[in-house]
């Protein structure tokens, strides 16, 4: 449990906006990137209730969830607005591409409802904890909110006034806000987008006026065309990179070995606001770095005359916070001289990448504590579950990320909530779980958007001159089950033989450093993985305390209270 006081009083010293804020909900983000839905929240505490405060530029109907995947499909639902004769307030949950049914327990409690100058605010507690089956239990893992909103107060299909937008509601950071914020712009300028599938674009440029060491705090996503930018990764190159250009990546040009990774953005995703202690570091370091932007658009429909001038806008600042942020990439290397088949009609089909950070300190060495306390998690299509652990003297102590319903649309890099301490000699396991059950031919490890990746970006300070531990099974000894291309020729039983071999086989890893130098290890090994941890029952604390408490107010209760002291 923590109290709100601390909470509060950080938020207070950290922002000239809390002057204007209810104090009693000091956290706060826009739920949409035009700036029309925003939400409050704060808790007392992390097992008692709490409270939001939704306001949607309409005066129509608005909702606000808790969604599984980020759909309609399981949600749990509030609805309310204000119409001529009053305001109505219900709770709902979700059956899927149909209106919301109204829950048989209300748990919600509605505190206020107001229209004012074209807003509707909707303010409303609940328990964290319902114990209600139609409702959805609030943890301190990150949740998919999503929200939505009518025109008028008829609740019918909100066609585009809809999102989502995944945050860890129960361990939020308070973001900074500086005046006259200055910002690094890394885009792309009217570049043409093939008609091709799968199309990436490198940018290679170098920032001018940053002569001195800055943090970037906060990276924002400027994106012309959310129907075809895919991701954007921004690297730092190595001292060998001195030329500048921008066209299509993976060319043979020196920008390929830019691959320090300084800031990242996925399909989904939002603006990301780093902890006010620590920051990416940018420019001071006596050379002008050269850094690569590279952008994956994916283009199904084959669209051709299209351009783009999307990127990344990078707010940084001079006044240098304690920590420079690294970011680790690990999990699978694709890896072109190694086939790496995922089989089709799989229903699930685990994946598995190992860093042993023993290795790092033979290319670093001393290596401090690596505290992570952010995670960007990556697949493609047919990713449906990915987990990240740790091990630590060849036994599992914890999970650093989960995200057991993986979402392809709605990759955001999440705040952990805690900080994950990764020492010296610990391992970490990248599992990714895919369901190829559409597919009739297997699934390559690659760059494409129908090939698949399974990659963890950690998030974490102080950083060191490493970029990625990665591996890949040497499956060079192996046959090509590539060649295996109808389906019927994969069964269950041939299905899990491979997964048993990829499992089993040993790991190629491979550490690199902002140099592009590369260490191999043949020796790789990947240990069981353990369930992931089930909330705790509902019939329980609770419940019981409910009963408990109107068990005692009640006279008779009392009474038998009594008696039953008497006769003890």
């Amino acid at each position: 449990m923590r109290s709100l006081l601390p909470l509060l009083c950080l938020f207070l010293a950290r922002t000239k906006r809390a002057a204007a804020s209810d104090y009693t909900l000091p956290f706060m983000v826009n739920l949409d990137q035009d700036l029309k839905v925003f939400l409050k929240w704060g808790f007392d505490n992390q097992k008692g209730e709490i409270e939001f405060k939704l306001v949607v530029n309409t005066t129509g109907w608005i909702g606000f969830g808790f969604s599984p995947n980020g759909d309609m499909i399981g949600a749990d639902i509030v609805i309310g607005g204000v119409h001529s004769n009053g305001s109505y307030f219900t709770d709902h949950h979700g059956i899927g591409k149909f209106k919301p049914v109204i829950d048989k327990q209300q748990s919600y409690t509605l505190l206020s409802l107001t229209e004012v100058d074209g807003q509707t605010s909707m303010r409303f507690r609940r328990s964290i904890r319902t114990c209600d089956d139609e409702d959805f239990d609030i943890t301190d893992d990150p949740i998919k909110l999503i929200y939505a909103y009518g025109n008028t107060d008829k609740i019918e299909y909100h066609s585009n006034r809809r999102g989502t937008k995944e945050v860890n509601l129960l361990n939020y950071m308070p973001r900074t806000v500086l005046s006259n914020p200055s910002y690094l712009s890394a885009t792309v300028v009217n570049i043409t987008v093939p008609p091709v599938h799968t199309y990436y674009h490198c940018k290679v440029m170098k920032f001018s006026n940053i002569n001195t060491k800055r943090h970037i705090y906060r990276i924002e996503p400027v994106i012309e065309h959310h129907d075809i930018v895919h991701h954007m990764l921004l690297y730092s190159c190595p001292s060998t990179v001195r030329v500048t250009y921008d066209k299509q990546c993976f060319l043979g040009d020196a920008g390929d070995t830019c691959y320090g990774v300084v800031a990242a953005w996925a399909l989904g995703g939002g603006a990301i606001e780093l902890p006010d202690n620590a920051g990416i570091p940018v420019g001071g370091d006596g050379r002008d770095i050269y850094y690569r932007l590279e952008i994956h658009y994916n283009n199904p429909h084959l669209d051709a005359g299209r351009t783009d001038s999307s990127g990344l806008k990078l707010y940084h600042t001079a006044q240098l916070r304690q920590h420079d942020v690294g970011i680790l990439t690990t999990g699978v290397l694709p890896f072109s001289s190694m086939v790496y088949s995922i089989p089709p009609k799989a229903s699930e089909f685990l994946t598995y990448g190992v860093c042993n950070t023993s290795l790092i300190t033979q290319s670093n060495d001393p290596v401090p504590d690596l505290q992570i306390f952010g995670v960007l998690l990556h697949t493609h299509l047919a990713g449906r579950k990915v987990r990240v652990a740790q091990y630590r003297d060849r036994k599992q102590i914890d999970f650093i990320a989960v995200d057991e319903t993986y979402n392809f649309e709605m990759q955001t890099i999440v705040s952990l909530g805690e900080i994950k301490t990764i020492k010296q000699d610990d391992e970490i396991a990248v599992e990714c779980t895919y369901n190829t059950v559409d597919r009739t031919n297997v699934t390559k490890m690659g760059t494409a958007t129908t090939d698949e990746m399974c990659l963890a970006f950690l998030f974490y300070y102080p950083a060191i001159e490493i970029t990625s531990c990665i591996s890949h099974p040497i499956t060079m000894s192996q046959s090509d089950t590539s060649n295996q291309t109808s389906a019927e020729t994969w069964d269950h039983d041939t299905i899990t033989q491979q997964e048993n071999l990829l499992k089993t086989l040993p790991q190629l890893q491979i550490i690199s450093n902002n140099e592009y130098n590369h260490t191999y290890y043949d020796n790789g090994i990947i240990r069981e993985m353990m369930e992931t941890p089930k909330p705790q029952s509902c019939h329980y604390s609770n419940a019981s305390n409910r009963l408990y408490t109107s068990w005692l107010m009640d006279p008779a209760g009392i009474m038998l209270l009594l008696v039953w002291i008497a006769l003890m």
